[in-house]
């Protein structure tokens, strides 16, 4: 009843913030202009750039299983993480790309079901230190500007408690585990689970630092390349041009995306599309039409290879399809597993 409930209030927002956008006919018509005047060239490189990012994460995550000893070929890797993407833009509800690419995972190695949700655990952790990583300095290029307004810089508030709170439970799990704290931990503190599973992960993970610093790496070129597949939507509509045009978007992008994935929306439709209407309109000057077109169009990219992935998973799929909610008992069961053993 939950789910349902969040999946109807995620499809609310979403329509309400679409209708809103695209409410005003003169900003529609400047749309369909900017779509007959767009140079279409610029699409090449930008889905090129997101084929560069899943191949950057497929990697990282092969390295991620290798040290659990699991050894998939990379080929069947890339086929599971684009499998994952078009459930994660997709699937209804709270239920990400993340528990289908455990399954899949899970089902190469039946085995070391315990070891396959831990490298995904892994996988989520060491992107999300890039991305704080690269956010830190890409904002930096443009601080005093996005100081300067309003509303980014409440936008950067906003990104500094998410990360600093996924930073904080990160740390926390590092600390559980470094001063064996997993059995101390009381039934009632929230995230108990998730921060008993990264106290695990840590256990594994920390004794190849070599690996961690490599798929770290690998994370960090996986963002710039989503960031430059939305540069190059900009250049296609002709605004954004040359180094000081990228530095510039460069400097928001980490901002928008970030708050745009969370679960406000469906796939961060509306939420993303607004927040780039405000920012690029307030900061740059760029006409609000402009501005929602980058986003539809960088995110349409994304789609693209995320439609790739639903033709991977319509040739790939175990007989009888997926079961979510069966997926989701056996992932809850693993969870409560690794939980029972602190």
């Amino acid at each position: 009843m939950k789910r349902l409930l969040f999946t109807f209030l995620q499809v609310a927002i979403t329509l309400v913030l679409l209708w809103w956008i695209f409410r005003d006919p003169d900003k529609r018509a400047q749309m369909a202009g900017a779509l007959k005047a767009a140079d279409y060239v610029w699409l090449i490189p930008g889905v090129l750039s997101i084929a560069c990012a899943f191949l950057f994460q497929t990697q990282r995550w092969r390295l991620l299983l290798r040290v659990q000893g699991i050894h998939l070929g990379w080929w069947r890797i890339l086929r599971v993480y684009l499998i994952g993407a078009f459930f994660n833009l997709f699937l209804l509800g709270a239920t990400g790309g993340d528990i289908v690419k455990i399954y899949y995972a899970m089902r190469e190695t039946l085995s070391k079901k315990t070891a396959a949700l831990l490298s995904v655990l892994v996988d989520r952790m060491v992107g999300m230190l890039a991305l704080v990583a690269i956010t830190v300095v890409l904002c930096s290029l443009q601080l005093d500007r996005l100081l300067s307004d309003p509303l980014t810089r409440a936008l950067l508030a906003a990104l500094a408690l998410i990360m600093g709170g996924s930073l904080a439970i990160i740390l926390f799990g590092f600390c559980v585990d470094r001063f064996e704290l997993a059995h101390k931990l009381p039934h009632w503190l929230p995230m108990r689970g998730k921060i008993v599973e990264l106290a695990t992960a840590f256990s594994i993970y920390a004794h190849d630092p070599q690996v961690l610093a490599s798929t770290i790496g690998l994370s960090a070129l996986a963002h710039l390349c989503i960031f430059l597949a939305f540069y190059f939507a900009a250049r296609a509509f002709g605004v954004f041009s040359g180094a000081r045009g990228m530095i510039e978007l460069g400097s928001v992008l980490p901002i928008i995306l970030t708050i745009a994935s969370l679960p406000i929306s469906l796939s961060g439709m509306g939420v993303r599309e607004q927040l780039f209407q405000n920012v690029l309109s307030q900061l740059f000057g760029t006409p609000e039409s402009l501005a929602v077109m980058i986003s539809i169009t960088g995110f349409l990219i994304v789609v693209f290879w995320g439609l790739v992935g639903g033709c991977i998973y319509l040739a790939y799929r175990p007989s009888g399809g997926l079961h979510l909610h069966d997926l989701e008992e056996q992932v809850d069961a693993i969870e409560h597993s690794i939980e029972n053993k602190a």
